[in-house]
């Protein structure tokens, strides 16, 4: 398995984690009987459970991007230090954004999503 398609792996992995947290912090917010029930009752995320809801739907966003963007470099066979690099970038830096977002850091989040983004374009520009 090339490194490209190991890190497309993990960012899988990855994104469950973002679920799960959020998850559990919904789960935390309106308890069990909502969680396991047929959730007619509309409860927004608040606090902690709203942040990560934002950041798993901010993950979800990009992520797409990048497993097509790491498919397409395998599949045309342009795999190279630059997509390696970026895959890496991407998915570090998508692991501190959960954090960051949890603890409502706004200006270094920021600037991580910028370095992930950063990342993806590397994978991209891999392909040309």
């Amino acid at each position: 398995m090339t490194t490209e398609l190991q890190y497309l792996a993990w960012s899988i992995v990855l994104g469950l984690v973002y679920l799960m947290a959020y998850a559990t912090a919904i789960r935390r917010q309106n308890g069990v009987e909502w969680a396991t029930g047929a959730r007619d009752a509309d409860k927004p995320p608040q606090g902690l459970a709203g942040r990560l809801a934002r950041a798993q739907r901010n993950f979800m966003e990009t992520w797409p991007f990048f497993a097509v963007a790491v498919l397409l470099v395998h599949l045309l066979a342009k795999e190279s230090a630059r997509s390696a690099w970026g895959c890496e970038i991407y998915l570090w830096a998508r692991v501190a954004y959960l954090p960051l977002y949890a603890l409502g850091v706004p200006w270094l989040r920021s600037l991580v999503w910028v370095v992930s983004m950063i990342g993806l374009i590397m994978v991209l520009s891999a392909m040309f």
